[in-house]
């Protein structure tokens, strides 16, 4: 078993063909289905599965993907670690965010970080906060924005700011220059089913509201669709959104609905020295 072999048994479950991960190992595919075939016959198991549409992991195949997904891990951690001994941060920062994040909050630590570390090369890729705290459990992440309460994972405050009702220019509460939740009792809702969602139900929850949820939706931006198109009333948060929302307008929450951001590793004690930095500089940065 080698080393090559777990890197290329971790890009066929990753990306899932045979093809596209040769495209992105720099291998051919038929090298690439060599290394998985000799892996199969070396642990005496079936790792995927093939059918017309593409492969799939049997039960085997998984269990090995997380080893060798630990153990490539572990040997990026011991090479940055001994560079950071000698006083070097090098390697891989793989950074997860959400979107409404990204151009507001992330890509100002990014520059930062970037300037004072150029050696180190960034990932960065963009999900819904269950898809964020997944990578970071499974080791595809190093650091991730989470919406807080995080659970489990090691944060550090990133932004806290308002929730805001979304709602049709024409919609008659825009007459209002506040919205209460129970404004929006009894009209359709739009959910999102994102990080924002535990923190809208607990508030209706206080609030003693129910919400007649008609449709669900994942980002603010699918949300801000429906909402023009007049399929529902909504809340998002404030960050991110965009400064012409054509045929959508805003109003502030009574009371008011904030939602905090922070930067999450899975362990402030072993996560990666480039995880460690970036962690480190959003401490010296003021945002």
């Amino acid at each position: 078993m080698t080393l090559a072999q777990l890197r290329v048994l971790v890009a066929v479950a990753e990306h899932g063909g045979f093809t596209t991960a040769a495209d992105h190992t720099g291998m051919s595919q038929p090298a690439v289905s060599r290394a998985v075939a000799a892996l199969e016959r070396e642990l005496g198991a079936t790792l995927f599965v093939r059918h017309r549409d593409g492969i799939a992991l049997t039960e085997a195949g998984r269990r090995a993907v997380a080893r060798a997904r630990e153990a490539l891990r572990h040997l990026d951690l011991i090479r940055a670690d001994v560079a950071a001994a000698n006083g070097q941060i090098t390697g891989e920062l793989r950074l997860a965010s959400l979107p409404s994040a990204t151009g507001t909050l992330v890509a100002k630590l990014l520059r930062a970080f970037t300037d004072r570390y150029p050696q180190v090369r960034v990932r960065l890729f963009e999900g819904v906060d269950d898809d964020i705290r997944e990578w970071l459990h499974r080791g595809a992440a190093e650091v991730g924005v989470v919406t807080l309460p995080a659970p489990g994972l090691h944060t550090v405050h990133l932004s806290t700011h308002d929730m805001v009702a979304v709602l049709p220019a024409d919609h008659p509460l825009t007459a209002r220059p506040a919205i209460t939740l129970a404004d929006l009792a009894g009209r359709p809702f739009i959910l999102t089913t994102a990080g924002c969602r535990p923190l809208i139900m607990g508030a209706a929850l206080t609030a003693q509201v129910q919400l007649d949820i008609a449709f669900e939706a994942g980002g603010p931006s699918a949300i801000l669709e429906m909402v023009a198109a007049g399929l529902g009333v909504s809340i998002v948060p404030a960050l991110g959104l965009p400064a012409d929302l054509g045929t959508v307008v805003t109003r502030p929450l009574e009371p008011k609905m904030t939602r905090s951001l922070a930067l999450a590793v899975p362990s402030a004690d072993d996560c990666a020295p480039t995880a460690r930095a970036f962690l480190d500089q959003l401490g010296a940065f003021t945002m």
